[in-house]
């Protein structure tokens, strides 16, 4: 059991729903000061009170990831409400399917801005804090995709997810002078309500894709941040861990059609 996360201070973007909602309960479950950042409050809402009424601490601030101003005014509500950020979870993301064909450039700015220029925004934000504590924690949501593998219709998500962790590496460098590690998750298919909107036949023939034979759970993700923000992970940085069932080891469906 990991004990170094009770009342730490931990931002979740993203956290209303889906993976970040998921990593915003494991994190209160273990006695962290959860702020959600999303867009939509009505869910963040939601989610605070879910994990209030479990037992947690937690609150939500709305925030739009890609603006600077937003970003700060979510530290300040923060800090205002629980004190200094100890951990960063760059969660926010979107995933748009469309074709090159069919992209525009406003399509690939804005899945850039979202996904990758607010990984730079909050981390930067939240450098100040990280120095003021002495040491903190960021772990960014990556994906398989990109990184690893493709899928049609993905393009822009793909070259965010991959861009996150070419930030990371040298971010790795640069905050260890705050003794500040960060280091990112990579998620394969994980059950959310973006992947069920997708379709039963995209969700069934990915199950099938994986080793394990099912899709992810946000908790899955959630422990993995989880040993990120660690103590016990204090000696890791730059880094980033696969959590996908097996899903980018078959070299074909039929070398798992019999397992």
């Amino acid at each position: 059991m990991l004990t170094s996360i009770k009342d730490k201070v931990v931002i979740v973007t993203g956290g209303s729903k889906g993976i970040g909602k998921g990593i915003a309960t494991v994190f209160a479950k273990q006695g962290a000061k959860v702020m959600i950042a999303a867009r939509g409050m009505a869910d963040a809402e939601l989610a605070v009170a879910e994990i209030i009424a479990a037992g947690g601490t937690a609150a939500c601030c709305s925030c739009d990831v890609a603006d600077w101003q937003s970003v700060q005014q979510l530290i300040a509500t923060t800090e205002s409400t629980f004190g200094p950020v100890d951990i960063l979870c760059a969660n926010a993301g979107i995933f748009p399917q469309v074709k090159l064909i069919d992209m525009n450039p406003e399509d690939w700015d804005g899945v850039m801005a979202t996904n990758l220029k607010s990984t730079f925004l909050c981390v930067k934000a939240c450098i100040p804090s990280f120095e003021k504590n002495g040491k903190g924690r960021v772990i960014v949501t990556s994906s398989i995709t990109g990184p690893v593998t493709g899928y049609p219709g993905w393009a822009h998500y793909g070259a965010s997810k991959a861009g996150q962790l070419g930030f990371l590496k040298t971010a790795a460098m640069e905050l260890s002078r705050y003794n500040t590690t960060i280091n990112a998750v990579m998620p394969g298919n994980i059950m959310t309500e973006g992947l069920q909107d997708l379709g039963q036949e995209y969700l069934d023939g990915m199950a099938a894709s994986i080793p394990l034979k099912r899709l992810g759970a946000v908790e899955d993700i959630g422990n993995a941040a989880l040993f990120f923000a660690s103590d016990e992970a204090g000696y890791i940085t730059g880094q980033q861990i696969v959590v996908d069932g097996g899903q980018i080891l078959p070299e074909s469906l039929e070398s798992i059609a019999d397992i």
